[in-house]
C-alpha cells in the first residue's frame, strides 16, 4: 500500500500538467479500447454476476450490477464525451491588478490525488477514471467486493492504454488492499491523498465521515421528494411522479416520497393509486390518504427512509409551508420538485428548499451528470463546500493564484 500510494502520488505530476490534446486523445482511445474488448469484460462481469445469485443480491443492486453489449458501448460514449468537454485545468477563473502594479490570475489547477470509494455499479470505475484523468487528477478507486472481476477487467483495460501512451498506470488503479483495513488506511492517507469521495451505503458514508483524515466530499443518500401543489397539472404530475419513482427505483435520485396537497389530494390519490398500481409500487400512506385510497399505513420511519426499491411513501400536506417543513426534517439536501402552475410557489420553494438540485415541473431522476452535460459524475455531492449536486471535471480541480511582478518589494 505504502509503495503503491508513493507512485500514485508521482503520478500526479505527470497528469496534472499533460496537454488537454493528448488527455483527450487517451480518453478516446479508452473508449475504443472499451468497446474491442467487451466480450472480456462482459466474461468478467458474469462471474459477479454468478456470485450475485449466490449471495442473494438485491434486485436493485444486480441491476446495477449487470454488465452487457449495450451497457458497455454505454460506458465508451460516456468517455467520449468527457474526451471532448472543455479543458477543466488553467482557466484563469478571475484577474486583476494591484495598486502596486502587480497582476494577480485565479487559475484552476487539478486536486491531485483522489480516492473514490463506491458499491456495485462497475461503470464508476470507468467514468471517475475519465474524469479523474481529464481534470487532471490521479484515480484510486476502491469498488465493491459484488463488482470485483469486473472492475478488475475495466481499470485493465485503461491502464493498457495508459501504458501503451507511455503514462504511469498508476493514474487510474483499482486500490490494492480492498478490504475495510485497506479502506481505513487509504482514508487516513493526507500525506499522498487529497481527496475521499465515498458514494454508496448510509453506513459506508458515515464511517469515511468519521475516520477519514482526508477531506472527504460525501455522496450520500437520496430522500427525494416531489411535491404536487394544489394547482399541478394533474397529468403532468402524474407523469412526472412515475417517472421519479419507477423508471429505476434502485437509484439515488429515485423519488422515495410524495407529497400532495390536501386541495386537490380527492382528485389525485385514486389517479395516482391506479398508476402505481400498473407499475406494481407498494405504496405507504399518511392517514388522511388512507381515507381516500386503500394502501398501506405509512410510519415516521417511511418517511426516514430511502427504499432504493419500488416503495413510496405518500404524505399529504395543507400547502406549500407545510410541504417544505416536511423536506427540511426528512430530506438528505440531494434532490427535490415541485409541480405547480403557481409562479410564486415555484420560485418560493426554489428558494427556500435546502438540497443541492431542486426543480419545478421536471423528474428528479435528471439529478446526473450526463444529464447535466457533465459527460459523467464522481458521485452526487450532499456537501455544502468545496462541490454540491453531480460533481463532474470541474469540481475535480482546485485553484491557485498566479502572481506577476515587474521587481516589486514590499515596504
Amino acid at each position: 500500500m505504502q509503495e503503491f500510494l508513493e507512485k500514485a502520488k508521482d503520478s500526479a505530476k505527470v497528469i496534472g500538467v499533460l496537454d488537454s490534446r493528448v488527455k483527450s486523445n487517451v480518453l478516446k482511445s479508452m473508449a475504443d479500447a472499451l468497446v474491442e474488448n467487451s466480450s472480456y469484460i462482459i466474461e468478467q462481469n458474469s462471474i459477479d454476476m454468478a456470485n450475485a445469485k449466490e449471495s442473494n443480491l438485491s434486485s436493485s443492486m444486480v441491476d446495477r450490477l449487470l454488465l452487457d453489449e449495450s451497457r458497455v458501448e454505454a460506458m465508451a460514449k460516456s468517455l467520449r464525451e468527457i474526451a471532448i468537454l472543455k479543458e477543466p485545468v488553467g482557466r484563469v477563473l478571475e484577474g486583476w491588478w494591484t495598486d502596486d502594479n502587480i497582476r494577480i490570475e485565479k487559475v484552476s489547477v487539478p486536486i491531485g490525488v483522489v480516492g473514490v470509494i463506491y458499491e456495485s455499479r462497475p461503470n464508476v470505475t470507468a467514468d471517475v477514471g475519465a474524469l479523474c484523468f481529464k481534470s487532471g487528477n490521479v484515480a484510486i478507486l476502491k469498488g465493491g467486493k459484488e463488482a470485483e472481476y469486473s472492475n478488475q477487467a475495466i481499470a485493465k483495460v485503461l491502464q493498457d492504454v495508459l501504458t501503451k501512451s507511455n503514462l504511469p498506470k498508476e493514474i487510474i488503479s483499482l486500490l490494492p488492499d480492498s478490504s475495510r483495513e485497506g479502506v481505513s488506511y487509504l482514508i487516513k492517507q493526507d500525506r499522498y491523498v487529497d481527496l475521499i469521495v465515498p458514494r454508496g451505503g448510509e453506513a459506508l458514508i458515515k464511517y469515511v465521515s468519521a475516520n477519514a483524515t482526508v477531506p472527504v466530499v460525501k455522496h450520500d443518500k437520496g430522500l427525494c421528494h416531489t411535491y404536487i401543489e394544489k394547482s399541478a397539472n394533474m397529468d403532468m404530475a402524474i407523469k412526472i411522479a412515475i417517472n421519479a419513482k419507477c423508471q429505476r427505483p434502485g437509484v439515488c435520485n429515485a423519488m422515495e416520497t410524495l407529497i400532495i396537497d390536501k386541495a386537490v389530494a380527492k382528485e389525485a390519490l385514486p389517479k395516482l393509486k391506479k398508476a402505481f398500481d400498473d407499475y406494481h409500487t407498494e405504496l405507504r400512506v399518511d392517514e388522511n390518504a388512507l381515507k381516500i385510497i386503500d394502501a398501506k399505513a405509512a410510519t415516521d420511519e417511511d418517511f426516514d427512509t430511502e427504499y432504493l426499491a419500488n416503495i413510496l411513501s405518500i404524505k399529504l400536506v395543507d400547502g406549500l409551508d407545510e410541504a417544505i417543513e416536511h423536506i427540511s426534517k426528512y430530506g438528505s439536501g440531494h434532490s427535490e420538485a415541485i409541480i405547480t402552475e403557481n409562479y410564486s410557489a415555484s420560485e418560493e420553494f426554489l428558494n427556500r428548499v435546502d438540497a443541492a438540485t431542486v426543480y419545478v415541473n421536471a423528474s428528479t431522476r435528471f439529478t446526473d451528470g450526463g444529464a447535466f452535460g457533465f459527460g459523467a459524475e464522481v458521485g452526487i455531492s450532499t456537501n455544502k463546500l468545496h462541490a454540491r449536486g453531480p460533481m463532474g471535471i470541474n469540481e475535480l480541480t482546485t485553484y491557485k493564484f498566479k502572481i506577476y511582478g515587474t521587481g516589486q518589494i514590499r515596504e
